[in-house]
């Protein structure tokens, strides 16, 4: 569905539309603002953090004010350049998407939506929603970028996620981040990329209301049958929506390693227990 972001996006100022986004994207991902719940250092700071799905930086620039270093990758030109001209000096923009393999992929575009302003792009085409023309897009491995000490991850690629953790093997295993994935069972099953991750040593995290509450508790597609209706709202109306009014469309999945909790971590370099966070 267009939103009205997407109608105005191409007759405002670049940053003013990147502002507004930003300003108005925590108003329905409260995760946003419990950041230090998720990062495994002490004060929730981390080395490095990577936004992949970079989009318009809500991520990016949160992420900016809690990491030493931040990648954001973002394969739609004019966002990318949007996002690098705005973002805080310790930010590098990466134009690519990410993938299991380099080279070049079809980036697929819903008809009305040309130039990228929803943040529905993806490597995998969705039937009834992209345009049968893609644009070609430079695609990366968070492998081959050499990061170090990477912290944080947050995957937002509207269904190509299990590509992207393909292509961060190495990383995963040696630096073992904690990972935010948008997960939504309209798109695909969410199942894979849990089990993919299981295997890995990852058990998912949701927040539902104020406390976090493991995935293996909480019917996520259930969840989300119940309140598709509110992820075809655009970004303005669900955002000017008050919030004793708003229900809450829980769509990402926090990740963490080894037994790790939501909250601060006594030994980052060890990732030792954590303190424990009431949960309800």
């Amino acid at each position: 569905m267009t939103t009205l972001a997407a109608r105005l996006g191409p007759y405002l100022p670049p940053r003013l539309t990147a502002a507004t986004a930003r300003a108005l994207y925590p108003r329905f991902e409260p995760e946003l603002a419990r950041l230090a719940d998720m990062l495994p250092a002490p004060r929730g700071r981390c080395g490095t953090a990577i936004d992949v799905g970079g989009w318009y930086g809500p991520w990016t620039h949160r992420l900016a004010a809690r990491a030493r270093r931040v990648v954001a990758l973002e394969p739609v030109p004019h966002l990318a350049r949007t996002l690098a001209a705005s973002a805080p000096p310790n930010v590098r923009v990466v134009r690519a998407a990410a993938s299991d393999r380099p080279g070049a992929a079809p980036l697929w575009q819903p008809p009305d939506d040309e130039r990228g302003e929803r943040g529905v792009s993806s490597l995998v085409r969705r039937e009834g929603l992209h345009a049968r023309t893609p644009h070609t897009v430079p695609c990366v491995t968070l492998d081959e970028l050499s990061l170090r000490e990477v912290d944080f991850i947050k995957i937002d690629v509207d269904g190509a996620e299990l590509p992207v953790l393909r292509g961060a093997r190495v990383l995963l295993h040696r630096d073992r981040p904690a990972l935010f994935v948008e997960l939504e069972t309209r798109i695909q099953p969410i199942a894979p990329v849990v089990a993919h991750l299981r295997a890995q040593g990852y058990e998912g995290w949701v927040l539902p209301a104020t406390h976090w509450l493991p995935l293996t508790d909480f019917d996520l597609p259930a969840h989300q049958r119940g309140t598709s209706h509110i992820a075809s709202q655009g970004l303005l109306r669900r955002a000017l929506t008050p919030t004793a009014r708003r229900p809450r469309y829980v769509n990402s999945v926090l990740f963490l390693p080894d037994g790790r909790r939501p909250g601060p971590v006594r030994d980052h370099g060890t990732h030792a227990t954590p303190h424990a966070q009431e949960l309800p």
